[in-house]
């Protein structure tokens, strides 16, 4: 077994992957190639979590289990002829994973494999180019996952754009154009506010004998112990990796993106856009944005950011679930819900303590498993009856109980039904933020409010569309008053062996984590402890103080 061999191959697999399968001669011959691809992604990340050595995961903020490690432009590479000399700015082509890293890769690979699987009955045209761009999704979203390089994370993270634009521009709803447009813009715009952060502390004079390093491990011990920023300047880094990485979350208010990039993608679309790329935002502030931000060898700074941020997370919290609430199109009540989700996720983060992170680590992971079972669900209803809207749908668990079931299921999932996935990550970030102190009582108090919320508007909804008189847009387009028993074969059939098969694993998935949440717990602990630890310097590190003497040496 060879674990930076295996990094490697979770990137090489869908780069090659989407370049051939562009090229392939037929739309099911791409399809079929993107299912075997995105399912052999999704097995190497298996084996990655495999042979991860969980036992072993304690070193430092940034551990990585048998990381590679390649200097592009060091002494220790030959330099080339090229005008552009890598080796002083500093970046490095370094892969590795974390207890959570882990996690989300398995979790990346695993939604990615469903929705290729899903897109077969409802992409037909240009089908090779959006499986191409589906797998060079697949490509940057483990990249992101993988880089401990901020420059590297920084690559990934915005080339994650390209493909989902495409994917919303040219295969979403009527309004995709803009949806599209207004995705790219609000999440470009935001990160360029993380660059300039990103780019600061790799070029701080002083910190790395070598000269620039963009190295995530060492970058944070450098922004934490070993050099004094000026107030103002630390201030102003922990801004702009906030502001970079949460218009990607989305965190309220700038989440105005969200629910217009939902409704008009593509099902496949959603499912990722939930599943995999809201995670990036939430995923950058644990990496980068509070290590290098808000904790330091003194303590935790900026307190009144913190409760402001955490204000913006209740406020998040509620106001999505009451505008998910009055929703009439089903796919944007899920996408309002997710406003609100992430605000949990948010509040456990930023109540820096070990309770509330290990409970958003989760919570990443259920929201990706329920939130994105919502939309295949939802995607399989609009398949058969090409609508979305809560008025002419009603009483489907007449005519489709199959799908009824599995949509039952992933609501209870998503309103944190105790023995289901959601119920853990929920108790466990409003239990963080209740004993928290920084944030406290009120916080989790009104975090709490937004939990019974949530569950109003999701079964508000499911007894609607599920239960009651059966009512479609079928049946009215044919017998306004007549008796659904009229219509016998001419209504759309319950869900198919493809698409229950698509369902199942999730519907396991959820059971599973909920009964036995620590399966996820144990392993994410000494991870999700050591974000807001500050370490001993690593020995190999070259970290200097401003004054160019050893940090190491100063602290022995």
């Amino acid at each position: 077994m060879n674990m930076p061999l295996h990094l490697v191959f979770l990137l090489l697999i869908p780069l090659a992957g989407a370049a051939i399968g562009s090229a392939m001669s037929s739309a099911k011959a791409a399809r079929n190639w993107a299912l075997i691809v995105s399912l052999l992604t999704a097995w190497v990340a298996a084996i990655v979590a495999f042979h991860f050595p969980w036992d072993t995961s304690k070193l430092t903020p940034m551990r990585m289990a048998d990381a590679i490690h390649f200097q592009v432009g060091t002494d220790s590479v030959h330099q080339t002829a090229s005008s552009f000399a890598l080796k002083e700015v500093g970046f490095s082509f370094s892969l590795g994973v974390d207890s959570i890293s882990v996690w989300l890769i398995v979790l990346t690979g695993f939604l990615m494999s469903l929705a290729v699987a899903a897109s077969f009955a409802s992409i037909q045209h240009r089908a090779k180019e959006y499986y191409a761009w589906m797998s060079l999704l697949l490509f940057a979203m483990m990249g992101v996952f993988l880089a401990r390089d901020m420059l590297l994370f920084y690559v990934f993270f915005e080339l994650t754009l390209v493909p989902m634009f495409f994917i919303i521009g040219i295969w979403g709803g009527p309004d995709r154009r803009r949806a599209a447009g207004r995705f790219f813009l609000f999440t470009f715009t935001g990160s360029v506010f993380a660059l300039a952060a990103i780019i600061y502390l790799g070029v701080h004079p002083g910190w790395n004998a070598t000269g620039p390093s963009f190295d995530i491990t060492d970058a944070t011990h450098y922004a934490q112990q070993y050099l004094v920023f000026h107030p103002q300047t630390r201030l102003l880094i922990a801004i702009g990796l906030l502001i970079g990485f949460a218009v990607k979350v989305p965190l309220f208010p700038l989440h105005t993106w969200l629910p217009l990039a939902h409704t008009e993608a593509p099902t496949a679309g959603s499912v990722i856009l939930a599943g995999v790329l809201l995670k990036l935002g939430t995923y950058g502030m644990l990496r980068l944005a509070i290590p290098l931000g808000f904790v330091t060898v003194g303590g935790t700074q900026f307190l009144w950011l913190l409760k402001f941020v955490g204000a913006l997370c209740v406020i998040g919290i509620i106001y999505g679930a009451l505008v998910a609430w009055v929703q009439q199109d089903i796919k944007k009540l899920v996408a309002y819900s997710s406003v609100s989700h992430l605000g949990f996720c948010m509040l456990g983060l930023f109540a820096l303590n070990t309770i509330g992170i290990q409970g958003s680590v989760l919570y990443m992971i259920n929201h990706g498993l329920s939130t994105g079972a919502m939309f295949l669900v939802i995607g399989m209803i609009y398949d058969r009856y090409h609508t979305r809207d809560i008025n002419q749908l009603s009483g489907l668990a007449k005519r489709m109980p199959i799908m009824a079931f599995f949509f039952v299921l992933f609501v209870m999932s998503s309103i944190g039904l105790p023995g289901l996935n959601g119920f853990s990550s929920e108790f466990l970030t409003v239990l963080g933020a209740f004993t928290s102190k920084f944030l406290g009582i009120r916080f989790g108090v009104l975090a709490a409010l937004g939990v019974i919320l949530g569950a109003v508007y999701m079964l508000h909804m499911t007894a609607r569309v599920i239960f009651g008189p059966l009512k479609t847009p079928a049946l009215d387009a044919h017998h306004g008053h007549g008796s659904p028993a009229d219509h016998g074969p001419t209504l759309p059939a319950d869900l198919s062996g493809r698409e229950i098969a698509i369902l199942a694993p999730i519907a396991l998935a959820i059971v599973l984590l909920g009964v036995v949440p620590n399966s996820v717990l144990t392993t994410i602990f000494s991870s999700s402890k050591l974000i807001t630890q500050v370490d001993p310097v690593p020995k190999h590190s070259g970290l200097v103080q401003a004054d160019g003497s050893s940090a190491v040496a100063q602290a022995k």
